[in-house]
């Protein structure tokens, strides 16, 4: 994507009847899946990268153009110590098994979320990351980690806050797309689909200010399972809906014309 790759995907959109231009996915059911075979969580998450891997594969011959996953959350460091280093080993692997394989393949990847307070080792390889596939344009590839949609939220309000007490801003300058640029996902346009995988029907901090407007999608599958093929399904859920934005449907237009 092009320098400009947020104006130009925004100018894009999704259009009704298509593929959505961006999907964002909640990887939900690791632990369940796990334990249903009475196995440590730690290998349900090793099997959760395989899925991720599959799903990115399969995401642009499904007609996306941005794929953004919810990887690690801000309320995640609640874990047990033992699991939360296991998360972090697996960024640190799917990225070194994977990165060069991406960046031939035109994508660009961004981590998203905050980074005070990681480790030198996944600092550097979240950036490796970033700069390797920095210049690519086919497919934009987010991993939401170490993330919170409430504190994106609030590291955007204390941005802008600043620059207004350094004199670089004004109040009145604020509005909504102002705010957005401050927000970590201000390079793609907002999700046109969430889908939430485990049958949990909630979203759990991710993208709140983004999603306002996006469809969403639960299904049953533990992510674990997950692959192109539930990518379709939630896909083809998404295209039978009419989407309004606020507005009144086409049908509606007709009734009252």
């Amino acid at each position: 994507m092009p320098s400009n790759t947020g104006q130009q995907l925004r100018a894009a959109g999704s259009r009704e009847g298509e593929a959505p231009l961006h999907v964002a996915i909640i990887m939900d059911g690791n632990g369940r899946w796990a334990k249903r075979r009475g196995l440590p969580r730690t290998l349900g998450h090793r099997e959760g990268v395989k899925a991720l891997k599959r799903t990115v594969e399969g995401a642009a011959d499904c007609g996306v153009g941005v794929l953004t996953v919810f990887g690690f959350s801000t309320e995640n460091w609640r874990r047990p110590v033992a699991e939360v280093s296991e998360l972090m080993n697996l960024l640190k692997s799917y990225v070194e098994s994977d990165l060069e394989r991406l960046a031939r393949e035109g994508v660009k990847v961004r981590i998203l979320g905050r980074r005070e307070g990681l480790k030198p080792d996944i600092l550097a390889i979240i950036e490796h990351a970033e700069s390797r596939t920095a210049d690519n344009e086919q497919f934009l590839l987010q991993v939401a980690f170490n993330y919170g949609g409430r504190a994106d939220i609030v590291d955007a309000a204390r941005a802008f806050a600043t620059a207004v007490a350094e004199g670089r801003a004004r109040a009145e300058e604020l509005d909504e797309a102002v705010f957005e640029q401050g927000l970590s996902t201000a390079l793609a346009p907002p999700p046109d689909l969430i889908v939430r995988t485990s049958g949990e029907h909630r979203i759990s901090n991710f993208l709140l200010w983004e999603s306002a407007y996006a469809e969403l999608v639960f299904q049953e599958v533990l992510w674990p399972d997950y692959g192109p093929e539930h990518l379709k399904a939630a896909i083809a859920e998404f295209r039978s809906r009419e989407r309004r934005y606020g507005g009144v449907s086409a049908d509606d237009v007709l009734a009252a014309g």
